[in-house]
């Protein structure tokens, strides 16, 4: 399952993802917010999405936003389990080896930064990208999360 978080900065984008993601046949939950509210706050929202998605850290993936996407990323990176990766200027690249390298499973959007078109290209490819399985990174994503 895909969740989607986002204060005020991101609402707008957040919107429109979630066309996207209808689009594209995938199923998603939006946990907030459900309107836009100027003065919200993104940890409410952040802190929903990163705890559905430690609650089976391989197969669900959240998509968070905020105004740079790095707030958004350190509250869901304080939840086990769960490896945000920060994109607020797009590259391929980055997308990419987030998922191959780190198998991250939140996305944390820099909504001010991407544009729609950006935005839309990222979330595809991450979607799409998987983790590469190599032990070497199995083995640093263990150290991250030891049991």
């Amino acid at each position: 399952m895909i969740y989607l978080g986002t204060d005020h900065r991101g609402f707008a984008l957040k919107e429109k993802i979630k066309q996207w993601l209808d689009g594209w046949g995938l199923e998603y939950v939006d946990v907030g917010a459900k309107s836009l509210v100027p003065d919200d706050d993104y940890p409410d929202f952040v802190s929903q999405v990163a705890e559905k998605v430690a609650q089976d850290p391989v197969s669900n993936r959240g998509i968070v936003l905020g105004k740079t996407g790095q707030g958004e990323a350190m509250v869901a990176n304080r939840r086990r389990g769960v490896r945000a990766a920060v994109l607020y200027a797009f590259n391929e690249d980055i997308v990419k080896l987030s998922r191959q390298h780190g198998a991250t499973n939140v996305l944390s959007l820099g909504a001010d930064f991407l544009s729609d078109d950006e935005a839309m290209h990222a979330i595809k490819l991450w979607l799409d990208t998987p983790f590469s399985d190599e032990p070497r990174h199995v083995r640093r994503i263990a150290k991250i999360d030891p049991s």
